[in-house]
């Protein structure tokens, strides 16, 4: 059966189709992370050196941010030519079945060299899977959504992020708090890998149920649709893409910086526990999901530009107190930090899809969302890890935080430039 272009999704629908299968990823894409800082140095990447061992570890997860693009690409087509439903049900199965078999891998000391290389692939799998979904995920909320309500809908899938990450922390500190370290290190940390199978299925069961959005079907109808929207894309929006792209570094740098290189210079640099560490993470997190609601109403008032501008001026301000912050293993430092760090991320993170959404027209915006989006993922995340514990280690702190100010200037002189077209829905 066809549907009606003027026929939506039920708000259930919407929000859970949204919602469900961005926390599944986000799950998926963190356990890797927290295992890429606790776990893959010494099991994947054994060294005599520790900081060399966590640097090679954290370069496969820089792979994944390498491959988003290429699952924007591909996907980004085919939700564009034949409908946001199967591409969604495609990216969150190449997602699922990328994480599961990470739980299976041998380690290098049973299979030498193969294991880091077998985890790279993996890892590829993730990138191009989590490439395809966020962008389908965003459009299913925005394209459902009422004009003056747009940034709501689209904070939707965005929370996803805090909810994923929330799991994903909160099932490692339980399995190093019920197991001891041995265990944890020889079986214990597969567990959340294999289990995601289990949330894969709930995930593919809710997004089949989804129809498509009003938008795809009237462009359909209306024969809007181009041959190859990558080539559109270069050719009619080169603007959106390349200043959007820069637009959204910030917001990929801020969060690995929060996540990734603060859970990693906590634990090995100041000397807290890993245990500690991922409790500070977990309580910082809720900051990170309150202010996206809160940045999605006040986006949907003022504009979400205005929004994006503000948070991005802040965390520029942010930058220059990591020095402040993290020269000591004090824990509430540390914490406030963290929780700092966190809320500017929610504030900035909120109004982004939608934002990102608004540059493109209905028949390139799966391809121009997704691939601004995850081309901010490689010039912001990829090797902001790498890049944050070399500047750390090599020089000190505050390094870091100029690194994060740089990032927000460029993005404030992105948003500024970006072209103010306004695109139907």
């Amino acid at each position: 059966m066809k549907n009606n272009p003027n026929q939506k999704n039920s708000l259930k629908h919407v929000l859970f189709g949204s919602l469900i299968g961005t926390t599944i990823e986000f799950f998926d894409f963190y356990i890797y992370a927290n295992a890429a800082v606790l776990v893959f140095p010494q099991l994947f990447f054994p060294s005599a050196n520790s900081t060399m061992a966590t640097l090679e570890s954290l370069a496969t997860f820089s792979i994944a941010f390498l491959s988003r693009p290429l699952g924007s690409a591909f996907f980004g087509h085919y939700g564009d030519k034949i409908g946001r439903k199967f591409t969604l049900v495609a990216a969150l199965l190449t997602m699922g079945i990328s994480t599961v078999a990470i739980g299976f891998l041998p380690s290098y000391a049973s299979i030498g060299v193969a294991a880091p290389l077998l985890l790279m692939l993996c890892r590829f799998g993730q990138g191009v899977g989590l490439g395809g979904e966020w962008g389908g995920a965003v459009l299913l909320a925005i394209e459902n959504a009422p004009p003056h309500k747009r940034a709501w809908y689209g904070m939707f899938p965005q929370l996803g992020a805090p909810i994923g990450l929330l799991l994903s922390g909160g099932t490692f500190l339980l399995l190093t708090d019920s197991m001891s370290n041995e265990d944890f290190m020889n079986y214990g940390w597969r567990i959340p890998f294999i289990a995601s199978a289990l949330l894969v299925v709930v995930g593919f069961y809710i997004r089949t149920k989804i129809t498509e959005t009003p938008s795809f079907e009237t462009a359909k109808i209306e024969q809007e649709e181009v041959k190859v929207p990558f080539l559109e894309l270069v050719k009619s929006y080169k603007n959106q893409l390349v200043f959007g792209t820069f637009a959204a570094i910030t917001t990929f740098l801020v969060f690995y910086l929060m996540t990734v290189f603060t859970l990693s210079w906590a634990t090995s640099d100041l000397g807290i526990v890993k245990r500690d560490g991922l409790l500070i993470q977990l309580f910082s997190v809720l900051f990170f999901a309150l202010f996206i609601p809160v940045s999605a109403v006040v986006a949907d008032k003022i504009g979400r530009r205005k929004m994006l501008i503000l948070a991005t001026a802040a965390i520029a301000v942010f930058g220059s107190f990591f020095s402040f912050f993290l020269s000591t293993g004090n824990i509430t430092l540390v914490t406030t930090f963290a929780c700092i760090g966190m809320a500017l991320m929610g504030f900035t993170y909120g109004p982004l899809g939608t934002f990102l959404s608004e540059l493109f027209p209905t028949n390139v915006r799966y391809s121009g969302a997704s691939l601004t989006f995850n081309l901010a993922g490689i010039l912001g995340a990829a090797f902001a890890p790498m890049i944050a514990i070399w500047l750390a280690s090599t020089y000190n702190v505050s390094y870091v935080g100029l690194y994060l100010t740089a990032a927000a200037c460029i993005s404030l002189f992105s948003f500024l430039v970006i072209s103010k077209d306004e695109h139907k829905f």
